[in-house]
Order: C-alpha cells, then structure tokens, then sequence
C-alpha cells in the first residue's frame, strides 16, 4: 500500500472516529466501532513506521506489510 493510500485511509478512520467520539451518547455497537477503528490506525501507523524503518535502512518500503491486530496491539507503549 502506497503512504499516500496509508494517509488517507488514516484521514477517514480519524473522521469517522471524530463522528462517533462526538455523539452525546454511544450504543453498543458504537463503542465497538470506536475499538475497531482505534485497531485499525494503530496498524495504519504501525505500517506507516515500517515503511520509514526499511527506507531509513536503504530497502524497499513496499516491503511492508501491514501486521496481525495481535502483534500490533501487544507493543508496548
């Protein structure tokens, strides 16, 4: 995936997550949602820093490939 395809799909989980975080109250399925969406920047970002990681060492970025929820997740911060 190209970064700029990685930005924008960045741009619209930040939006839809704007939405949902500016609703007066959250059902179920909306706190779910926003669990989801959080999920999916954070292998967005972590794709986006792969990327940068095999650049800055000289190989392909398009080497990158997006990472299962479980690696992602475990990081620490």
């Amino acid at each position: 995936m190209a970064e700029r395809d990685i930005h924008q799909t960045i741009n619209q989980l930040v939006d839809e997550e704007h939405q949902l975080r500016g609703k007066s109250a959250h059902s179920d399925a909306d706190r779910e949602r926003l669990r989801q969406l959080e999920v999916s920047l954070d292998q967005c970002w972590d794709l986006l820093r792969q990327r940068d990681a095999l650049r800055d060492a000289g190989q392909d970025p398009d080497a990158a490939k997006a990472r299962p929820v479980s690696e992602v997740e475990g990081y620490l911060q």
